[in-house]
Parts: structure tokens; sequence; C-alpha cells
């Protein structure tokens, strides 16, 4: 299985229902993407204080490898995707992304 970890940096002007709704779209896609088994979404509630500003993030887990590549190039990926760049903190900058294999 591969767990797909993505850690975001919301612009300031992101509030709580946007997040939430690029959420329910991220979620979405596991209806649509074979492979794509589980996905979790919230906010970053670690007392390390470590987050380096990533104050919220995800995973998301694939069957494996050959279902993460095949989300990554999914047309509702992309789409997705894009709403969430565009409300990251300097867009792609604002997203760090992390994949293990578990």
């Amino acid at each position: 299985m591969i767990r797909h970890c993505v850690w975001v940096k919301f612009r300031s002007d992101v509030g709580s229902d946007e997040r939430a709704s690029i959420y329910a779209d991220l979620a979405a896609l596991k209806d649509r993407v074979p492979g794509l088994e589980r996905a979790s979404f919230g906010a970053n509630v670690s007392p390390e204080g470590l987050g380096q500003g990533f104050a919220d993030g995800f995973t998301m887990d694939f069957a494996d490898a050959g279902a993460r590549d095949a989300y990554l190039v999914h047309s509702d990926h992309q789409a997705a995707g894009a709403r969430l760049v565009a409300a990251a903190e300097g867009g792609l900058a604002g997203i760090l992304v992390f994949d293990i294999e578990v």
C-alpha cells in the first residue's frame, strides 16, 4: 500500500468552509479513482510545534503504486489539485507531498 501524505499551508484568507469544501472535493475522488482506499483530512494537532507552518493536511491510501500513479494523472485529481494549489500560500510552495510504502 502507498500512503500519499500532503501537508498544506493555506493562504490566510482561505477560511474553514473553503478548506472543508476543498477536502470534500478530494474525498469524492475515492468514488472515482480505482485503488484509492481511504482518505483522511484535518488540521495539525501535534503538540510538538514542528509543523513549519504546515497547519493542515491529508493522507490517501492507495492499493499500490500503480493506483497512486493512475490517481496522479486522473482528470478529477488534476482539477481538485489545482483548486488546492490555488488556495495554498505561494501556490506549490505551500504544499509538501511525501509518499511512503506501508
